[in-house]
């Protein structure tokens, strides 16, 4: 199911579910080939505390996803790579909205939405239609929403998840990548530093694999920076972003990045983790809709430098593997 051919409203059984607070990091390799944990800049465990701040310990998300698959989703959804699969269901905080370029959750109650998910193709890096920077409502969404009034004032940006980059091949797209159901509260410092820089590398990657499926979103967190606006729009604690390509040999790579929201000066590497990791942290498949055998291959462990270019060749060394779940 295409959906860059057609727009339709689906109310999508979802639930958001598990957010963190805190620094992910990216993984290196121990002396015994044991998965070793780069410490924030305080010294502190970032793995450790992000699974505290979820107040959970590592769990088999797809397990249960695929326990419970033919009792949460009872309609068809689209099936692209790019989707991803949340567990619970709650129609008053979660619904799917099919755009042409992408497709979202929407959280009524948080104001911002849960995931946006699309694909990017390189043919859609060069087409004509600019950034409007007008900022709107979303037409399909018939309950409470955010305003552009919200953000005035307010001391945070708004932050893209489908960016503008991204969507210059339509007119129509390029005026719904800036409906207020794909933006978030987002630290100016994020919004034109480190997210920017990942935006741009994410075109990158397209250029080279000539597709790649994008699913990315905020996350609540401890809510820790409150709301703004009159409409009461919640201010998320970070922001994550996970990227999936076919490799020239038919096979996929994969890698996943988490920001806190505020000005983030590392590099990117630094952000970065396996899919698997961040799903425990989300309590979300990404990407589910891989075989599960393939889908748990590529979504343990990532390569910076060979399958992303990531320009820190000295830490690509390490190939950034993390996550192989031994707790499982």
């Amino acid at each position: 199911m295409d959906s860059k051919s057609r727009k339709k409203l689906l109310t999508w059984v979802l639930i958001a579910a598990g957010a963190a607070a805190g620094w992910f990091g990216w993984g290196r390799l121990g002396g015994d080939g044991e998965a070793v944990a780069v410490p924030a800049d305080d010294g502190t465990d970032i793995v450790s505390l992000l699974r505290e701040s979820t107040s959970s310990s590592p769990q088999d998300v797809k397990t249960d996803i695929k326990e419970k698959e033919k009792e949460v989703y009872a309609i068809d959804l689209p099936k692209g790579l790019e989707m991803p699969y949340m567990l619970e269901q709650d129609r008053s905080k979660n619904t799917v909205i099919e755009h042409m370029g992408y497709t979202l959750s929407y959280n009524s109650s948080n104001r911002i939405p849960n995931w946006v998910a699309y694909e990017l193709l390189d043919s859609e890096l060069y087409g004509d239609f600019e950034r409007r920077d007008k900022f709107t409502p979303d037409p399909d969404i018939k309950g409470r929403q955010a305003y552009d009034s919200d953000y005035t004032g307010s001391g945070w940006t708004r932050g893209h998840m489908a960016n503008s980059g991204d969507m210059k091949w339509s007119s129509q797209v390029q005026k719904e990548c800036f409906y207020l159901t794909n933006v978030c509260p987002q630290s100016e410092g994020l919004n034109r530093g480190a997210w920017n820089d990942l935006e741009k590398q994410v075109r990158t990657e397209a250029k080279y694999y000539k597709k790649v499926w994008i699913v990315c979103g905020p996350v609540v967190g401890t809510g820790r920076y409150g709301t703004i606006g009159s409409n009461k729009v919640v201010v998320p604690d970070g922001f994550f972003k996970a990227l999936l390509a076919r490799r020239k040999d038919g096979t996929y790579a994969s890698i996943a990045f988490y920001f806190p929201n505020e000005s983030c000066q590392r590099r990117l590497s630094n952000y970065a983790l396996t899919v698997n990791d961040l799903e425990d942290a989300l309590g979300m498949d990404l990407f589910y809709t891989l075989d599960d055998k393939v889908q748990e291959q590529v979504e343990s462990t990532y390569d910076l430098w060979n399958d992303w270019r990531i320009k820190d060749r000295e830490d690509s060394r390490t190939q950034g593997r993390s996550g192989n779940r031994k707790n499982r």
